[in-house]
């Protein structure tokens, strides 16, 4: 082989860099294309929670002129989801709480037995109206965990992080309204 016969080595540093160039080209668009799948606002997705619906939920607050904006809530409506409840979570996962719904009035109670998060209780009757609510305390995997029950018949419940009730307009004369999945 003759010195004339090699590729001078600007010539295949050139090459190299073309190379380069190109493969960071593909990766790049790749990204892009795998990107262009996502939500403009990747926070306004919930992360569902296995074993439970969602539902939208918005609150009357009593005085209040309209209705709250519109937030996702779990939803407990079998026997099995209701008996499952918040068991075990430790994280919503943007959902502002848990909807128990049943299918008649009933005054059945609630228990914390291993939830481990703290939480408050609204019942509310099946026009909206609001019944009272309770703070709750976790109780872990025992028998003798409270049981907290609401002042008279209800259809709905919602279950949310202790101390939000309040932020969320529910108290004495707000209303619960419940508008199909989030």
């Amino acid at each position: 082989m003759e010195p004339q016969d090699l590729d001078p080595p600007d010539v295949r540093l050139r090459a190299l860099r073309a190379v380069i160039a190109a493969l960071l080209l593909v990766g790049f668009g790749a990204c892009i294309a795998k990107g262009a799948n996502s939500p403009a606002d990747p926070k306004l997705v919930q992360a569902q929670v296995p074993g439970f619906g969602e539902i939208a939920v918005q609150i009357s607050a009593a005085g209040a002129a309209s209705p709250s904006a519109a937030r996702c809530a779990l939803l407990a409506a079998t026997e099995a989801q209701r008996e499952k409840g918040l068991m075990g979570v430790t994280d919503l996962k943007g959902y502002v709480g848990m909807v128990f719904r049943f299918a008649g009035d009933t005054q059945s109670g609630f228990y914390m037995k291993n939830t481990p998060m703290p939480l408050s209780i609204a019942w509310f009757r099946a026009d909206g109206t609001f019944v009272s609510s309770a703070d709750m305390a976790p109780c872990g995997d025992r028998n003798d965990c409270p049981i907290y029950g609401a002042s008279g018949s209800y259809r709905y419940a919602l279950e949310v992080p202790q101390g939000q009730l309040a932020s969320l307009g529910i108290g004495p004369g707000s209303i619960l309204q419940l508008s199909g999945t989030c």
